[in-house]
């Protein structure tokens, strides 16, 4: 039976496509692949995504749920929400990320961290 068709690798398979990551037979797994084991034995190795693909998906996912279309046709309050949705599952802690969202919503740099330095300022508020 290979990696792949392991029942562990099956039930595990919602989680690694909701994160980019995938399976891999153990004999193929990197030092940076992570492998579990069943029954004391290498089951399946499982390769987690680099950040950078990681932002393209918070960006995908940003893409669905407002719409699908291109974020850059949002309005000011829209691509603000984006931002914050963006803020919360951590985009800005990838490098570049603050660079990849504001080209991804047709602003500038600047505009992003107005964005997130207004969001901090209503929480600050609020507490």
């Amino acid at each position: 039976m290979s990696a792949i068709e392991h029942p562990l690798a099956k039930a595990i398979k919602p989680l690694l496509d909701a994160v980019g990551a995938s399976a891999v037979d153990p004999s193929e797994a990197r030092p940076d692949d992570v492998v579990l084991e069943w029954d004391d034995a290498p089951a399946v190795a499982v390769r987690l995504p680099g950040l950078e693909s990681a932002l393209d998906r918070l960006l995908a996912d940003a893409r669905r749920q407002f719409g699908g279309g291109d974020l850059s046709a949002l309005d000011r309050a829209g691509k603000q929400r984006v931002v914050a949705l963006l803020e919360e599952r951590g985009a800005f802690t990838v490098r570049h990320g603050v660079e990849t969202v504001a080209a991804a919503l047709g602003v500038s740099r600047f505009t992003v961290y107005n964005y997130l330095n207004r969001r901090q300022g209503s929480a600050e508020k609020s507490s």
